[in-house]
């Protein structure tokens, strides 16, 4: 864990959950927000702020994403269609949910795993916001999170899985100037992906139907494996490898 990263509690914040959390991560408490990352435990919630920036998760941005029968022209659900009922599925690189969020929309009952802890935390709160949400309870009661090393995680795993996602950050996938706020936060946090080719190792022997893995258009596959078939769209692609 980076020691960069320090803890406030803000007003209407849950001092246990932030005590906790700082004793996890060996995180300092500060009096006021530090100039670089900080996580926030405030009224609202759990957010990270630094570099003039703040980002909270929340999943009533995706809503337009899932409604009006928009649902069906996402191209991570049409590489996800499945038959049958109680679909399971693994988001092995959760990061902040929101493709999770569209496999439980469809209806998978979705396990993510994040390992590192200030995503971990930023996304907990905002699936324990979500599950009050009128609209958006329902499909955040299908999502589970697990805080852990991914790998670690798949080669444990016991019961049977239909799909595993794996959506790896790469290097090469950003631009500066096209960087949002919550990329430029997690990017400060999360180096990219190096374990590829053992994530995707132990995806295998968990033997799932099928292993989504997103990709920047023009990369190369991932681990160098070829996969069954491929979804394009404009920057990028699902390859989809049928087990």
């Amino acid at each position: 864990m980076s020691n960069k990263v320090t803890v406030y509690i803000g007003k209407g914040g849950q001092r246990e959950m932030a005590e906790a959390f700082a004793r996890r991560t060996g995180a300092p408490v500060l009096e006021r927000p530090g100039e670089e990352l900080t996580v926030v435990f405030d009224s609202k919630g759990v957010s990270l702020t630094g570099y003039g920036l703040t980002y909270q998760g929340d999943f009533e941005n995706m809503l337009h994403r899932v409604t009006n029968g928009r649902l069906q022209h996402e191209m991570l659900v049409r590489a996800a269609k499945a038959e049958g009922e109680n679909l399971k599925a693994i988001d092995a690189t959760a990061g902040m949910g929101e493709d999770a969020f569209l496999l439980a929309a469809y209806g998978y009952e979705v396990t993510l795993y994040e390992q590192n802890p200030v995503i971990a935390a930023l996304l907990k709160d905002a699936l324990r916001r979500a599950k009050k949400h009128m609209v958006l309870k329902e499909i955040a009661g299908r999502m589970q999170l697990v805080e852990g090393d991914s790998v670690e995680c798949l080669s444990r795993l016991m019961d049977p899985v239909d799909l595993i996602y794996l959506d790896p950050m790469f290097p090469a996938r950003q631009k500066s100037g096209l960087i949002n706020k919550k990329l430029q936060l997690i990017q400060k946090l999360e180096p990219p992906c190096s374990a590829e080719t053992d994530l995707f190792d132990a995806a295998i022997k968990v033997n799932p139907s099928k292993i989504i893995v997103k990709r920047p258009l023009k990369s190369v596959h991932l681990a160098g494996r070829e996969p069954s078939y491929i979804l394009k769209g404009k920057a990028i692609r699902y390859d989809c490898y049928v087990i």
